[in-house]
């Protein structure tokens, strides 16, 4: 069976602005692996969106992944908690990109698209 990404629109508020992302739902443990992998483009207004069963801490690393990206990690309401810069990787040892916090989702987009949307923490994702 294809492994098959969902795709959905989400809005974060920040202030009175309200900024649309398209995200493709890694909610698997198989996807969340995948990740962003291999893309060699990502669309200016789309991301990926890890869900996660419950509030977990640890990192993320970027093998094999080929384009800059920013991450953003959430809490269980939807408030953004921390934003990382993360550098693309094709070594055999990459770095591993770690909040030091717990989180229940995480928003990759492209280098900077948090900055350049005045997306900052303590904003909020509406997920639903």
């Amino acid at each position: 069976m294809k492994n098959i990404i969902k795709r959905k629109m989400i809005k974060i508020l920040n202030g009175n602005k309200e900024t649309r992302l398209t995200v493709q739902v890694a909610d698997t443990q198989r996807k969340r692996d995948k990740g962003l992998m291999f893309v060699r483009k990502l669309p200016e207004n789309e991301g990926m969106l890890f869900v996660f069963s419950e509030e977990i801490y640890g990192g993320f690393w970027m093998k094999n992944t080929l384009i800059p990206l920013s991450i953003a990690f959430l809490d269980s309401a939807g408030e953004i908690l921390k934003i990382l810069d993360m550098e693309p990787c094709i070594k055999d040892i990459c770095p591993i990109y770690d909040p030091e916090i717990s989180y229940h989702y995480a928003i990759e987009v492209n280098l900077g698209w948090f900055e350049k949307n005045q997306i900052k923490v303590g904003d909020y994702v509406m997920l639903g």
